[in-house]
This record gives structure tokens, sequence and C-alpha cells, in this order.
């Protein structure tokens, strides 16, 4: 009979499951549809951010850039907006520019043969400046009301955000899962060289989920210029970026590539979200918040650090085992007496 097989999301989802439940018996407040509401709402934008960043996790890569493009795009979103362009037309300029970093960082990380740490690293300087530099470190106000749609609007009582961010998840999910383009992601992870003489275009395929790290980037600062109906040049300069690889690492992507999925990732993502209002609902003094989710990290990082190691003990276990694997010392025999 075969063993059904228990989906790697299970873990992260009791996780999930148990820390609301602790939550919930230290304060009555966290349990309310009011609240579940502004969790799913704050989170809105680290669930993007790990979207994109799952992708680049895929193929063995990192990407620091995710929070200053926030600002970046926000910022140029509000310009546009200021100069003429419509509300739609601001979202997709943001939307646009999220592109051009996304593949700013993939096209010097292939071309430029340099580690995705340093190079997008530098792209989150220079991300950073250029709102500054274009609004001498000014906030921009957005006047048209329609942009407030992005981040105020509501379907059947669910927040906008929430609505956008559980598509773009479902969508993601089927990418990877459902189309070749999504396979060759994880072969690119599971080793470049191999997917290469394979036949897998190595250089489109980090193109590609550079692009889609940006394009996610970039809704996280519709939503956030979008809530607040301005333009910050800082906004996104927290641990936003940080959060994001938490959250994909703690959800089981790997860092070393080729390992995990979009479930796991959104899964890992509303923990950080869980324990991030938890602590602000109980009334956790928030200089503890980056310990708590530091330590996530550690631990998140430390179980896929020691993942491999795990699976190879067990497969050498089963393998000295395994009958085939035994030497017949009776045919030894006998063919040394023949």
């Amino acid at each position: 009979m075969k063993k059904r097989r228990i989906p790697q999301e299970f873990g992260i989802f009791a996780v999930v499951i148990l820390v609301g439940l602790l939550m919930g018996l230290f304060s009555p407040q966290f349990r309310t549809m009011d609240n579940m509401k502004v969790l799913l709402l704050n989170g809105a934008v680290v669930l993007f951010l790990a979207l994109g960043q799952t992708f680049v996790l895929l193929t063995g890569g990192i990407d620091l850039s995710v929070g200053s493009n926030i600002a970046l795009t926000g910022v140029i979103a509000a310009l546009a907006m200021q100069a003429g362009v419509p509300w739609w037309g601001g979202a997709l300029v943001a939307i646009f520019v999220g592109i051009l970093v996304g593949l700013f960082n993939g096209a010097v990380i292939h071309y430029g043969k340099m580690p995705p740490f340093i190079v997008t690293f530098a792209t989150f300087g220079i991300s950073a400046s250029i709102p500054k530099i274009l609004t001498d470190a000014s906030s921009v106000q957005i006047n048209d009301p329609m942009f407030a749609v992005f981040g105020r609007g509501s379907i059947f009582g669910i927040p906008m955000p929430v609505v956008m961010v559980l598509i773009a998840a479902v969508l993601c999910g089927l990418f990877l899962t459902r189309t070749p383009t999504g396979i060759h992601i994880y072969a690119v992870g599971g080793n470049a060289e191999t997917a290469r003489l394979s036949g897998i275009d190595v250089r489109n395929t980090t193109l590609l989920v550079y692009v889609i790290s940006g394009v996610c980037a970039a809704f996280g600062g519709i939503i956030t210029a979008s809530r607040l109906m301005v333009g910050y040049p800082t906004a996104g300069a927290g641990t936003e970026q940080f959060y994001s690889i938490a959250s994909s690492v703690v959800g089981g992507v790997s860092l070393f590539g080729g390992v995990g999925t979009i479930l796991g990732a959104f899964l890992g993502a509303l923990l950080i979200a869980e324990v991030s209002n938890g602590l602000n609902v109980i009334g956790v003094n928030a200089y503890w918040q980056p310990l708590v989710i530091g330590a996530i990290i550690l631990i998140g990082v430390l179980i896929d650090t020691n993942r491999q190691k795990i699976s190879f003990r067990r497969f050498f276990k089963n393998q000295a085992s395994a009958p085939s694997a035994r030497i017949d010392t009776t045919a030894v025999e006998s063919a040394q007496e023949k």
C-alpha cells in the first residue's frame, strides 16, 4: 500500500496555527475579525515581497533591493500623477520601474558574473537614493482620490491589498508548477550548469526571476503609497527586505536554490505578519520585534542548512539497510571455490 506523503508546507502551517492560538490566549483582541483584517492588510506588502523573493531564491540568488524599490516605485508613481498621468497610469509607471530594476539586477548578475548579494545590495543603495534626489527627501502628495483604491479599497469587505496578493500568490503558484518556465527555474536553482547543458536558457531565467521580484516590489510600493496617499522617499527603508527573505526561508524555500513552494513562502510571510501583529496587540515593546524575527530567521536558516545533511544521512542509512546493498557472502564463497 502506497504511503501518503505529508506536504512540506504542513509544518509551517501548524506553526502558524499554534502561534495564532497562543496570541489569542494572551489577548482576546487578537482573535477579532477587525484585527485579522489589520494583520493581513499590514502584511500584504511583505507577502508581495516574499512572492518575488521566492522566485529569486529558487534560482540560488537573493534580492536585497526590494525594500528601497518600494520607495522608488511609490515616489515615481506620485511624481507621474503630479505631472498629469491618471491614477491607473501611475500604477503602470511604478510597475515599469520595478521591471527596469529587476532587469538591471538580472543583467549585471548574469553578464557580470557577480554575486547576487553584492549586486542587489548595491541596487538597494541606488534605489534608496534616487527618490531622495528627485524630491530633495520630501514627500510627494497624491491628489487623485482614485489611486486610493489600491491601498484603501475593498471587495466584499476584504481589503484590496489582500485580494491583490491572494490573486498574485495563486498565479505565481500555477506559473511555477504548471509551466515549463517554472520547471526551468527549479532546474537552474538545482544546478545552473546542468540546466544549461540540458538546453535551458539560464540567462532568460535569471532575468525573469529578478523582473518578477521587481514587479512584486512595485506592487508593494503602490500599496504603500496608496494607503498613505503620499510618495515617501524613505518608505521600505526598514526591515522589509529581510522579512521577505525570512518569510521564504521559514516557509521552506532553500537559500541554496531548487527547493520550495509559493504556498510555503506565503505561509512564512503570514507567520511573520502574525508574530509582528501579535506582539503589538499584546503590548510587547517594539524593540523586541526584530529580536523575535531574527530568531525566526536563524531557526529557518539552521533547518535549511542542515536539511541536505539530514537527507544524505537518511539516504545512506536506507542504502545500508536495503537488501540490494548487502553483499551476498554465499555467492562470493562459491565463486572462490570454483
